[in-house]
């Protein structure tokens, strides 16, 4: 298996600092609003490298942290009339709603900076005993360029960083490109804990430092979140860790690439910002993965309603194939599978290993998806003329197995159960077949298909699909 790393620009053998096991970090979201699609993407292909880790037999770690003290916050807060935690606990609740829509499982942890600020406070004290930071004014701040390597992660040359830095107004800096650890309350009403440098709260970058340490211990196998993140917040984690704990703080880097609107960068004043609840409205979280998934993670994905209309239509070609299967179970030939069924299910093989080849090069889900659809056209070949029992249940078990590892067709699943109105219309529609009533047959058949249910009459008997 190989992942493209970022620190050294290059695809490399996975191999886990541990034997069978797998710690992965995460950067999670600061929750002062609902998420939007740019957010949800390193959800989505991160919860999938999780679940293909687990495919592979890996024991993973998997840690999410909430930004849950931040200016944004507080800012919220102030214009809402309520308190900083009341923020961060209402829209860690709603990103919940839509990680579940999106089947972006519960981390191991998730991990909260305002429960974490023992340990953020002793990793300040540690730098600065060390050398490494400096307080200012009831603020401590990292000293950048006492880490050699600095720029490692983003490429970037801490000269040219220099030309650009600036010290903004209330901050007292030694060096522009110094960054906060700590920042001292300035206006009342702002959060606050005591310290050894006075009432204050930590700057944005510790707190994924001290959380991964904690959790996961001094060096992680991988360390993860969006494209933007590589500077400054990623490059400062890794300032701050390796000078702390004296070790490498991560050994692979992944990194997302952007989403953009209609070809347009995501912007508010472009009025083309989408947030995931919005898009639920009119698409199943479902739907919002497999798009997230249909591009390489790497690259960047233009999200459109062109584009979210192909994703629904190749999810529904693999549903509505999952939706033959579990009717062939239920209504197919009873017996052992036929010669050209057992070779059929033998030759479903070489798509999982297609699949496996696809995921094993840096998670390319695009090309993993396609291994899925040439399965689900082996498999319906096999359909059309009726199957055994036995050849529908192991053909549902091969596709499942790899459809799970991307995290679709849970909605299938949760939604399959007909109703007994809709059960009585079908039968209804049958006896008036059998009675040759077929302006009535086709009047339920019209009806059906206003509340989204299709029927597709076999030899084996009428199949009921929704839509």
């Amino acid at each position: 298996m190989k992942i493209y790393n970022t620190l050294t620009r290059r695809k490399e053998e996975f191999i886990p600092l541990e034997e069978g096991k797998v710690k992965i970090y995460v950067c999670g979201p600061t929750v002062y609003n609902f998420i939007h699609i740019g957010n949800a993407r390193p959800m989505v292909v991160f919860d999938t490298l999780r679940r293909y880790m687990q495919f592979r037999g890996y024991d993973v770690k998997y840690v999410q942290n909430f930004t849950d003290v931040d200016d944004k916050i507080i800012n919220r807060a102030r214009e809402e009339g309520k308190s900083a935690p009341e923020i961060s606990e209402t829209y860690i609740k709603e990103y919940l709603d839509d990680a579940d829509a999106l089947g972006v499982e519960r981390a191991d942890v998730h991990p909260k900076v305002s429960e974490h600020i023992p340990e953020i406070k002793s990793f300040v004290s540690t730098l600065i005993k060390k050398g490494y930071a400096y307080e200012a004014d009831g603020d401590v701040y990292f000293s950048t360029r006492k880490f050699p390597e600095y720029g490692k992660l983003s490429g970037q040359n801490i000269d040219d960083l220099e030309s650009g830095a600036r010290i903004a107004i209330g901050e007292v800096k030694e060096d522009p490109l110094d960054f906060a650890l700590w920042k001292a309350r300035k206006v009342e009403d702002e959060i606050a804990w005591d310290s050894d440098w006075g009432l204050g709260r930590p700057g944005w970058h510790i707190e994924c430092s001290a959380m991964a340490k904690k959790h996961l211990g001094e060096t992680i196998d991988i360390h993860a979140g969006g494209e933007d993140l590589q500077f400054p917040h990623h490059e400062n984690e890794i300032a701050q860790s390796e000078c702390c704990n004296g070790v490498p703080f991560a050994k692979y880097w992944m990194h997302n690439g952007f989403i953009t609107i209609d070809k347009e960068k995501m912007s508010k004043s472009k009025g083309n910002f989408f947030t995931v609840r919005d898009i639920r409205k009119d698409y199943s979280g479902d739907e919002i993965r497999f798009f997230l998934l249909s591009g390489h993670y790497r690259g960047p994905i233009d999200f459109s309603r062109d584009h979210m209309d192909q994703a629904r239509a190749s999810l529904e070609r693999i549903a509505n194939s999952v939706s033959d299967i579990k009717f062939m179970i239920e209504n197919g030939n009873d017996g052992p599978m036929t010669a050209e069924e057992e070779s059929t299910i033998g030759g479903l093989d070489k798509y999982r290993e297609s699949f496996i080849q696809a995921m094993d090069d840096d998670i390319n889900t695009a090309d993993a998806i396609s291994a899925i659809f040439e399965m689900v056209t082996a498999i319906n070949t096999e359909l059309r003329g009726g199957a055994t029992k036995a050849f529908s249940e192991a053909a549902l078990i091969k596709l499942k197995e790899l459809t799970d590892v991307l995290g679709i067709l849970r909605v299938e699943e949760e939604g399959e159960e007909i109703g007994a109105d809709i059960e009585a219309l079908v039968a209804e529609r049958q006896e008036a077949r059998a009675a040759k009533n077929f302006a009535r047959a086709d009047e339920i058949r019209d009806q059906l298909k206003e509340m989204g249910i299709t029927l597709k009459d076999t030899p084996q008997g009428v199949q009921i699909i929704k839509e």
